[in-house]
């Protein structure tokens, strides 16, 4: 077979390469604990699986528009509008089966030869994949440490050319927790002004997850840019739902139609029960979230402290999400190698930050979306490695 040259291109989520070895172990006999895979440990709330019950007993059995019920689409302007204040026309959002066929959909938009579209590295690595699948060029905005893994403004500014399509933005972020204060959004947007030809993608998957009550800036809160902005979020992070494969995008006018063409060639439509699912989440009660949401919070304040304790390593506050992202250099090992070592040797799974880009060297990524006594027997284990010091050859 000749296959078109693009396949080559296309990356991968590593966190899920890491899943099967984790459990391809796990199958021998080995006990591994799995702080790799990004989802959280707690079922979906009841109302809300009972509302899919219910619909399906209903007869909510056939497809749907593509863009997704209007009562759906309805209840995330609502939810957007008492979130952040931001009026939003139910016309413009567009139901997809999770976040990344927003991600892949607004590239595809921008994405082509000759083209460049920024993205955060360390980032969600899907970012970078689609953007190669599509011929663009892709130019990786750093994030370091010492700002606490929040976007710079001019960073970002600085890179955008003539040839700028898009700009990924992401916060609260993967795979860091960073979380980009007001005053470098505030300077973003000014800045993005003179330069009209540029789209957003704005990744506010985590929008309800941030801790030491900070509040959460959405780009849907700048009316200077909403004509050329792609708001993404979704329902897998915050109702504990990724595997009902539910999310949504908030589109400029003059995008809305073209991707409701690309969602009829791709999917036709989103699961109607999980639509009917996502409509009882938003409009139901919110304590399931806000239980979850201080469980996560007592990990954080576990973990980080536990990491910084280690031989070699050191760890900054996550702002946001549910990962730790901690700097492994003082170990001497690549994050590569420190993964596997980790996940072979201690049956710890991890990921190595370079899974996230060039700039994740020297770091690994822990998902604390796990209970406690896991997160604690997974620190002991790594202890007990890291005290061994470098593996000899």
């Amino acid at each position: 077979m000749h296959t078109a040259a693009a396949l080559s291109r296309l990356g991968t989520e590593s966190a899920f390469e890491v899943l099967a070895r984790a459990s391809l172990l796990s199958a021998e006999g080995r006990d591994i604990v799995n702080l790799g895979i990004g989802q959280p440990d707690f079922a979906t709330p009841e109302h809300i699986v009972e509302a899919a019950v219910r619909a399906l007993r209903d007869g909510a059995h056939g497809y749907t528009p593509a863009a997704g019920l209007p009562a759906l689409r309805e209840a995330v302007a609502a939810d957007l509008h008492r979130r952040n204040g931001a009026d939003v026309d139910p016309g413009h959002v567009i139901v997809q089966p999770g976040g990344k066929p927003s991600m892949f959909f607004a590239v595809l938009c921008f994405g082509e030869p000759g083209a460049e579209i920024l993205y955060p590295d360390p980032g969600f690595p899907i970012y970078r994949s689609v953007i190669d699948y599509t011929g663009a060029t892709a130019v990786p905005v750093p994030l370091t440490e010492a700002t606490g893994f929040a976007l710079d403004a001019d960073a970002i500014l600085s890179r955008i050319t003539p040839r700028t399509r898009l700009v990924i933005l992401n916060s609260p972020a993967n795979p860091t927790g960073g979380v980009t204060p007001k005053t470098q959004i505030d300077a973003l947007v000014a800045g993005l002004e003179r330069h009209p030809h540029v789209a957003v993608l704005s990744d506010e998957i985590y929008s309800r997850m941030l801790y030491d009550a900070r509040e959460h800036v959405s780009l849907l809160s700048y009316p200077q840019i909403r004509d050329r902005l792609i708001l993404l979020d979704g329902w897998s992070k915050t109702y504990a739902m990724t595997g009902w494969r539910l999310g949504y995008a908030v589109w400029p006018r003059q995008l809305v139609e073209p991707v409701t063409r690309l969602c009829i060639n791709d999917h036709s439509c989103v699961n109607a029960a999980a639509q009917h699912a996502g409509i009882a989440a938003l409009t139901g009660p919110q304590d399931a979230v806000e239980a979850m949401m201080a469980r996560f919070d007592a990990r954080r304040r576990a973990i980080v402290p536990a990491l910084n304790a280690l031989p070699g390593v050191t760890c900054s506050d996550p702002a946001g999400a549910f990962y730790a992202f901690p700097n492994i250099s003082g170990t001497h090992l690549t994050s590569h190698a420190a993964q596997d070592l980790l996940l072979d040797r201690a049956g710890v799974a991890t990921i190595s930050g370079t899974a996230f880009g060039a700039m994740g060297e020297g770091h690994l990524r822990l998902s604390y979306a796990a209970s406690m006594e896991r997160i604690e027997e997974a620190l002991s284990r790594m202890a007990a490695l890291l005290d061994e010091g470098p593996p000899r050859h």
